[in-house]
């Protein structure tokens, strides 16, 4: 085991912050991308430290050392470090991929029904209009690409009103925001630190369909209405749809509202939030690399295969 294996598990904990931050100065759009990105490589170095850690303690083991053809003892700090850091990692890895399957099986589910529930009803190009008295609206991901609304949301909202609550889940289905929303799910499920950022994420989403619905439509204070009403109708109603199908009712409203009401600014490309975010996750991708690399050669020194 090496030290280096220990800065994955410790970097995405400034993920959340900077995730925060990186929205705030970065077109949505853009940083939408860059969260996705980041939080992904965070994920995926903390998952490779997690089973090198895992892998050096089971080598400890006589019986798998002897398994895994070793003729020399695996050089590691001392074993009263190596065995609890292995146990602790072999907790987080299991308890992580139980929480993922539990929540891969609940969306399946979820999205089946949704599906079934939309490709059963008559559809007018991309709308399909469910009967319900709970207000709802949603971008439901598939082939083909559907918005599904249900009759009580129709209802709470004008023609115009409408329109703009349709091209915002027209903007979700476009850009296949399902997809940062799945990752960013499956990124929760590795570090703690990540369900944080995992709601950076979808903000990042709403706010980049808004922002495009509001330059298809022209006018920015008719998205802002159609999504406060939107809200307000559906606050109260319970949901079934599933998490990775973005709707224009989810975040925090007031800020989205706040945003496109506020006078257009010019993003900058290079923020220095989002410049920290990435060198936290490039350093992390970096870290997690030579921590595996580092745990190989020990292992192949242990086989015999190279000199001490």
């Amino acid at each position: 085991m090496t030290a280096v294996l220990l800065l994955p598990l410790i970097l995405p904990f400034l993920a959340p912050p900077l995730a925060r931050r990186t929205l705030d100065r970065l077109a949505p759009a853009t940083a939408l991308w860059v969260l996705t990105a980041s939080v992904l490589a965070l994920a995926g170095a903390c998952v490779a430290a997690l089973g090198a850690l895992v892998l050096t303690g089971l080598l400890k083991v006589p019986a798998l050392a002897a398994l895994g053809e070793l003729v020399h003892p695996l050089r590691t700090p001392s074993d009263h470090l190596v065995l609890p850091a292995a146990a602790a990692a072999t907790g987080v890895l299991t308890l992580s991929t139980w929480t993922l399957a539990r929540s891969a099986l609940r969306q399946t589910r979820a999205f089946r029904t949704a599906r079934a529930q939309a490709d059963h009803r008559p559809a007018a190009g991309d709308l399909c209009v469910v009967d319900s008295p709970h207000p709802d609206a949603y971008a439901l991901p598939g082939r083909p690409h559907r918005i599904v609304v249900t009759t009580a949301m129709l209802r709470s909202l004008g023609p115009a009103e409408r329109e703009a609550l349709f091209a915002h889940e027209r903007a979700h289905n476009q850009a296949g925001h399902h997809y940062f929303l799945a990752a960013a799910e499956l990124a929760a499920h590795c570090h703690p630190a990540l369900r944080t950022a995992r709601a950076t994420i979808r903000l990042a989403a709403e706010r980049a369909a808004d922002e495009t619905a509001a330059t298809t439509l022209g006018d920015r204070r008719l998205i802002a209405t159609a999504i406060a009403r939107a809200a307000l109708a559906g606050q109260a109603s319970p949901s079934t749809r599933p998490d990775i199908a973005p709707a224009a009712t989810t975040g925090p409203v007031p800020q989205r509202v706040a945003a496109l009401l506020a006078p257009p600014r010019r993003p900058r490309a290079a923020r220095r939030a989002a410049f920290l975010l990435v060198v936290c996750a490039g350093l992390s991708v970096t870290a997690g690399t030579a921590g595996v690399v580092d745990v190989h050669y020990e292992v192949e020194i242990a086989q015999g295969e190279n000199g001490p």
